[in-house]
């Protein structure tokens, strides 16, 4: 498995883009015909809007790989779907002191993996058979980002007890730089990937994950073992973006698409 492959969902229905839902589906299409190998061809659709996904996949009769984020009390019908994932939010399974308590079988009676949202303050969580996490690495407000201590504790965390895990939001460009109209740092989505083969490896995530040395993480990138790769992205299952062109963009200008080992 090539590093960067497979690795972005296409959240083009969430902010900042929050396409509508037609212009979604149609540039889904358009990636889908170009078949650009960093992409999953996965799209994500709040459980919310299923009903107008479902008018628009009637009407275009597109095939579908859906990621869906429950954003609803009860989980909808998905007879007819494609659907590969559910992401849910921890806030049903939280006590009174912010633990996450989950029940000892999946949240879901669906044959979807389950991916449950978790800062890592909340950690550790014990964890279904199947069911992994998720996390968020940025937003519309500064205090939604995590520190690079944090998310590479999360990390390690997930490295450790050989949990998949996703990543969600903040992660706009290949890798970290400043964002001076929120005055935060936005984490790089390269960074996150060679975070996670330095836990495999043993070493700080958070280290790799505080580079703005772009040429650094071109000769990490390129130096990934094979090994260390194929284990990395069992555990990074992929991230959502609302931009699917960006991050090709990205690592092509970095000369990242071609390596065989990335």
């Amino acid at each position: 498995m090539r590093l960067f492959h497979d690795l972005v969902d296409d959240a083009g229905l969430f902010p900042p883009t929050a396409l509508p839902m037609d212009e979604a589906l149609a540039r889904h299409r358009a990636d889908l015909e170009r078949g650009e190998p960093v992409l999953t061809h996965r799209f994500l659709c709040p459980a919310s809007r299923l009903p107008v996904l479902r008018v628009h996949l009637e009407e275009a009769g597109l095939p579908l790989r859906l990621g869906l984020i429950l954003d609803t009390e009860e989980l909808p019908s998905l007879d007819g779907l494609d659907v590969e994932l559910v992401e849910m939010s921890s806030a049903p399974f939280e006590t009174a002191g912010g633990r996450v308590e989950l029940p000892e079988e999946p949240p879901l009676e669906i044959k979807a993996r389950q991916f449950v949202e978790v800062t890592a303050a909340q950690l550790p969580v014990h964890l279904p058979e199947g069911v992994g996490l998720k996390i968020r690495c940025g937003g519309s407000e500064p205090e939604s980002f995590p520190s690079a201590h944090d998310l590479g504790a999360f990390i390690s965390f997930c490295v450790r007890q050989g949990v998949p895990f996703k990543a969600t939001a903040g992660l706009h460009h290949a890798v970290r730089h400043f964002d001076p109209a929120l005055g935060v740092d936005r984490h790089g989505f390269v960074n996150l990937v060679l975070a996670v083969c330095a836990a495999v490896e043993g070493r700080d995530p958070a280290a790799v994950l505080k580079l703005t040395d772009v040429g650094e993480l071109v000769r990490q990138a390129r130096a990934v073992s094979g090994e260390t790769a194929r284990r990395a992205r069992e555990l990074l299952v992929s991230y959502g973006s609302c931009n699917t062109a960006t991050p090709v963009e990205d690592l092509r200008a970095l000369g990242l698409t071609d390596e065989e080992n990335v």
